[in-house]
């Protein structure tokens, strides 16, 4: 089976696999810190010369200024096996204290170096340098066998190798882990996991893929990419008790809704094993409270996480305005009603009765102009012509 890189929380490994069926075989684990009565644990770093560089020594260079600077290396190695070393004393080891040990050191890279036993806040302060002879090849098996030799009366051994990836007796480590886990598998030894996990640039992750592909009666590799790990818990992704149970329901369903195993009657169980239609390109765990997406292959755009205890409120919820009654027409305001004036007809003007000259003259003697403040009458003579008023004597 395929192991995804990109997992997502709460899963410590999802693998894949297209079944005969054409459908896609899925195996994965909820993500949990181990537990294991009596459990030793060590961590076995990498001494082969190819890791030089990874433990901060620089492998030479032109001395001639005229060239680009050398670089300074850095130690990668300390912080990763600090972490690891002081995780495994605190959490998991039975006596508080992680073996650590150097492999493919000297001739061949057949030989072991022993650190010792250290303590959570001894690997804390430790700086883990190079080996005291690097490695001229890179041979795991007697790494392996010194862990399963030394501690074959454990309950449990948990034992991390830290390598770049290249291993140059991968077929005897095959044929051990074969013969190893029937063993296991016949109650003649103790259960034990073994974890690579690789670092740098260059990691070559096909040898460690092939370990832990390896089809066995108890599988007893797994492998990582330090810088792929959200979280080290990562490392214990397949060390999980098939029977513990981490949630009281739950159900495993398709993108379209479909539920492709429920729970709901045996608790969810912190290995799942299911199918899944060759389209879907992601699954849902649904437990209490949430639903949790997980891409069936790296690159899937899956959903983000669903928080069902807290939905949204209603007014968050877009929702359609109510329709806009259509406006009905502006009925016209009745006009105002002009009042018709009816014309009064004009009365009629007398016409002045034509004047005959000859008669006002005969009149004019019943005139008597006056003058405020003159107490004479004006008289004419109207028999006398040519009178001119303008004349002055």
């Amino acid at each position: 089976m395929a192991q995804l890189k990109n997992v997502q929380d709460p899963f410590g490994e999802v693998n894949v696999k297209i079944s005969a069926g054409g459908k896609v075989k899925v195996s994965a684990t909820i993500l949990m810190d181990p537990h294991k009565e009596g459990a030793q644990t060590g961590i076995a770093l990498d001494g082969s010369g190819s890791m030089s560089n990874l433990y901060g020594i620089n492998s030479g260079g032109a001395l001639s200024s005229v060239f680009a600077e050398k670089s300074t290396a850095m130690n990668i190695i300390t912080p990763v096996a600090q972490k690891v070393c002081a995780y495994l004393a605190r959490k998991i080891d039975a006596d508080g204290g992680t073996t650590c040990i150097y492999w493919a050191t000297g001739p061949a890279g057949s030989e072991v170096q022993v650190v010792g036993d250290l303590t959570a806040d001894e690997a804390e302060r430790h700086v883990f340098n190079a080996p005291t002879r690097f490695g001229t090849g890179t041979q795991l098996l007697p790494a392996v066998k010194y862990f399963v030799e030394r501690f074959k009366d454990a309950p449990w051994g948990f034992y991390v190798f830290v390598t770049d990836g290249a291993i140059h007796d991968l077929d005897e480590v095959k044929e051990y882990t074969e013969e190893l886990s029937s063993q296991i598998f016949r109650k003649k030894r103790n259960p034990v996991k073994f974890v690579l996990i690789g670092v740098g640039r260059e990691a070559d992750e096909r040898q460690m893929e092939e370990l832990d592909d390896l089809d066995t009666e108890v599988d007893l590799w797994d492998h990582k990419l330090a810088s792929e790990m959200r979280a080290l818990e990562q490392i214990f992704a397949e060390v999980v008790d098939k029977n513990a149970r981490v949630a009281p329901t739950g159900r495993i369903l398709d993108p379209k809704g479909n539920v492709l195993k429920d729970y709901s009657d045996v608790g969810l169980p912190a290995f799942l094993e299911f199918e899944a239609p060759a389209s879907a390109m992601y699954f849902t765990l649904e437990v209490p409270g949430f639903r949790l997406h997980q891409g069936l292959m790296d690159g899937a755009k899956v959903p983000s996480k669903e928080d069902l205890s807290n939905p949204a409120p209603q007014s968050a919820i877009p929702t359609p305005p109510p329709p806009v009654p259509a406006k009905e027409s502006p009925k016209p305001e009745p006009k105002a009603e002009i009042p018709v004036l009816t014309p009064i007809p004009a009365k009629p003007v007398p016409k002045p009765e034509p004047v005959n000259p000859d008669k006002a003259l005969e009149n004019l003697d019943e005139l008597e102009p006056t003058i405020p403040g003159l107490d004479f009458k004006l008289e004419f003579d109207k028999d006398q012509p040519g009178i001119d008023l303008d004349k002055r004597d």
